[in-house]
């Protein structure tokens, strides 16, 4: 058993996909990192387990694409729903051509021992609890282990403890509920569409009494005779999701069972609740910053957040000499702030009765509009992309930001 660090440059709380990517590029980058979390590795995580081709991209970059094409790759979206089924490739353009899907027990696990390799010091079963403070700036974090309580002093911390981030909340860390967020569940079933090229969407999502949920299902291919079946709902404070998330999403992997090939019961059913579209406050300090989920980095259209906690956990660390509490908000709304705005605006008109059953019927009937959505819901648009699309889209997002009365990441 190795010994805790007391010390180091760099803390990051949390080995998910984005404590793990910012403690990777930290350590190539020659800084002494301590990588903390309240689990021991392999864990579960409650998600869909997608990656879309944004985050494909990112794992590239932190070069475990080889590790990723080894698993299930799959080339776009069936979307199912009103009486028509659409197969959309996805768009390409500056992202990679192609998707993919892991269990986050072995995905997670992975990205951690990437960080590991990379020079960052691990430390599991630490429950990150309080911090110690002055003048604003983090000089240490407290965790319990077994019973115990102890310190690691750091120059620079970094969060990354997920969507209820009880470290964030310590240093001031404020989600606000009026801007739409969702209530989703997740299990594993067998299936003979496991290794399907295509990753499933179902718009026509009913509840108990057969109404049309404002969500979606999913199926998303893991290859080994697996697949990830889910739903999700999304809400905000003025028309709350009063729906019972396991029932539906029983009845949602009952209703699949023919069509996919579904056998046997549904494993391991989780379900969380996802702040989203950056509708948290105070992410940042003078030398401590919130990043991923923690961050409520999550796309408001498609419930995503792995593309983004690899995204912020990259660029957290080129920002670790500055001011964060400048620095740190003023990137995020840089980089996320228009196309947050206007997708949980969409997504909270999606949320008012009647609107999903007179468009979604619409919409359905044309491949256009159908794959100019799959990419606009996926965030699918780079600073790169210069065509009419990617311009409508940011357009948009500057017009919607004007109308806001709390943008994203204030």
């Amino acid at each position: 058993m190795t010994t805790t660090p007391q010390r180091t440059d760099v803390l990051v709380v949390g080995a998910g996909p984005a404590g793990s990517a910012a403690a990777t590029w930290a350590a190539r980058a020659g800084r002494e990192v301590v990588l903390a979390d309240a689990a021991v590795f392999p864990r579960d995580k409650t998600c869909g387990d997608g990656l879309t081709p944004r985050a494909i991209g990112e794992l590239q970059r932190l070069g475990v694409d080889d590790w990723i094409r080894a698993h299930a790759v799959n080339r776009g979206l069936r979307a199912h729903g009103f009486g028509q089924t659409l197969e959309l490739p996805w768009p390409g353009g500056s992202l990679p051509d192609y998707g993919s899907a892991v269990a986050r027990t072995e995905l997670d696990d992975h990205l951690r021992t990437t960080a590991l390799k990379a020079g960052a010091t691990g430390v599991e079963g630490a429950k990150a609890v309080d911090a110690r403070l002055e003048g604003g700036r983090v000089r240490a974090v407290t965790f319990q282990r077994d019973g115990e309580t102890f310190e690691i002093e750091c120059e620079r911390l970094i969060v990354a403890d997920g969507v209820r981030s009880g470290l964030g909340k310590v240093l001031g860390r404020v989600w606000h509920k009026d801007t739409v967020y969702a209530v989703a569940g997740r299990c594993y079933v067998d299936s003979t569409m496991s290794d399907d090229p295509w990753i499933s969407s179902h718009l026509e999502l009913r509840g108990e009494s057969g109404e049309i949920l404002s969500g979606y299902g999913w199926i998303f291919p893991l290859g080994g005779g697996q697949v990830n079946v889910g739903v999700g709902t999304l809400a905000t404070t003025k028309r709350p999701a009063e729906v019972a998330i396991k029932p539906v999403m029983a009845r949602y992997v009952d209703e699949r069972r023919r069509d996919f090939g579904v056998s046997g019961e549904a494993r391991i059913p989780t379900s969380a609740l996802l702040p989203m579209g950056g509708a948290v406050s105070n992410v940042a300090g003078p030398n401590w910053a919130l990043i991923g989920d923690a961050a409520a980095c999550v796309n408001p259209l498609n419930g995503e957040g792995i593309d983004y906690g690899l995204e912020s956990g990259r660029l957290v660390v080129d920002l670790l000499d500055t001011d964060l509490s400048r620095t740190w908000p003023a990137l995020l709304t840089e980089h996320y702030g228009e196309a947050f705005s206007i997708a949980r605006r969409l997504a909270g008109v999606v949320t008012v009765p009647r609107v999903l059953p007179a468009l979604g019927p619409a919409g359905m009937r044309s491949d256009w509009l159908m794959t100019l959505a799959l990419r606009w819901m996926g965030n699918l648009v780079t600073d790169e992309d210069r065509d009419r699309a990617a311009r409508v889209w940011r357009w948009a997002g500057r017009q919607s930001v004007r109308l806001e009365h709390r943008p994203p990441f204030s």
